[in-house]
């Protein structure tokens, strides 16, 4: 069941441990303490928030559509909405094991596909900020024997590397001798063979997955740690995101509640692809993605200047309101470039996840699927609970991969 009037705070139990100095630790405590401002909240000023967002017909009328994708629509997954700390909406459909009759909680964990990327890009803008790289640095820095030149760290951030996709262009006999391989395994793949780019370096915007696949090796030649181990010690547990974890993680404890991907009832075995992390792999709780949210609108785990360079679009070969800067996709301004909305969406194997927020409205939209259907990412209806009809822009919905 569905719950209101859940402050933020509630759900969001930061905490400070293991980071790399006393210094670090005491700033990173700040800032998390600055996140979680709304714990400080009076029921006099929570009633205020609540009476000035229309908090309860918003409430009913999320209640509404999300029913109704059910019932219509199969929707099955988890759903949490929320708006200037309050949670408006809360509510878990369906199964998590279908087959078995697994009725879906909140603690349900799915696999994030491409909404993994932005933990991505926050792991290598940490790095940076940490002048441990710079965003102009080329591949070959950290991987010498990468085949092409021209290609940027801050192009795989943004999607402009030209590299062609690797599940679109390793052969079936190469995943023969090899059917599921790992991060290492695409990297010497790609200086083996070297498949021709679709594109030349920062000629255009061209989404591939092998760009996020790169970071994530990137990420643990410059920090030491695997890639896992880097989320969790820098981003997950600090976050308090106890609840997440990378699907290479051999921590069994992390599978309860686990959901499995279906299409539509069809059970969907391992992928051959599902070892390659930084593109996806990531596992999360609707609670948890809540925190991730927090996190980085709060200005937790980047400095506000770097946050800002990850909201900033990155490519202006089209003339249109969608973009994508580092890490995050963006709806814009077209007159100011400013972002009115930043999302990430993901699918992979029966997978569908969303996370949808607005930094000036500070309200945010998280839905996880584990049936493929497409209705999650039909979110006008849902902006026009939030916003008010007449403030959502046409084509909202289009294109919104």
């Amino acid at each position: 069941m569905f719950k209101t009037g859940i402050i933020l705070a509630l759900i969001v139990a930061f905490s400070c441990n293991n980071t790399a100095d006393q210094h670090h630790a005491a700033s990173l405590q700040n800032a998390l303490a600055d996140c979680v401002t709304d714990a400080n909240l009076t029921p006099e000023q929570i009633s205020k928030i609540r009476t000035r967002i229309k908090a309860d017909q918003k409430t009913a009328s999320l209640d509404s559509i999300f029913r109704r994708k059910y019932k219509l629509e199969r929707f099955n997954g988890n759903v949490l909405i929320a708006q200037q700390g309050v949670v408006l909406y809360r509510n878990s459909f369906g199964y998590a094991q279908i087959e078995h009759k697994d009725t879906m909680r909140s603690e349900s964990k799915f696999q994030l596909a491409s909404l993994s990327k932005t933990f991505t890009a926050v792991a290598i803008l940490k790095l940076y900020e940490e002048g441990k790289l710079k965003l102009e640095d080329s591949i070959q820095k950290f991987i010498p024997q990468f085949p092409y030149s021209g290609i940027q760290i801050k192009s795989l951030l943004s999607h402009r590397s030209g590299l062609p996709n690797y599940a679109y262009v390793l052969t079936d006999s190469v995943r023969k001798r090899n059917p599921y391989p790992c991060n290492d395994d695409i990297v010497r793949w790609y200086c083996a063979v070297k498949p021709k780019l679709y594109n030349t370096p920062n000629r255009n915007f061209s989404y591939s997955n092998t760009n996020y696949a790169l970071l994530a090796t990137i990420v643990e030649k410059v920090s030491g740690l695997k890639f896992e181990d880097y989320l969790r010690q820098y981003i997950f547990k600090p976050l308090g995101m106890k609840d997440t974890y990378l699907i290479t993680s051999r921590n069994d404890s992390l599978n309860l509640y686990r959901t499995t991907g279906y299409q539509y009832n069809r059970r969907l075995p391992k992928d051959n692809f599902d070892d390659v992390v930084g593109d996806k792999g990531v596992y999360s709780t609707m609670d948890d993605v809540l925190r991730w949210y927090s996190g980085l609108s709060g200005g937790c785990v980047l400095r506000p200047e770097t946050m800002k360079e990850a909201f900033t679009p990155r490519s202006f070969e089209r003339h249109g309101i969608k973009n994508y800067g580092y890490g995050f996709r963006m709806h814009v301004n077209e007159a100011t470039r400013e972002p009115k909305y930043v999302y990430h969406t993901g699918w992979w194997k029966g997978y569908n996840t969303l996370m949808w927020f607005s930094p000036k409205n500070k309200f945010v939209i998280i839905i996880l699927s584990n049936r493929y259907n497409r209705s999650i990412y039909q979110i006008k209806p849902i902006l026009e609970v939030l916003e008010g009809k007449s403030k959502v822009e046409e084509g909202v919905e289009e294109e919104l991969f």
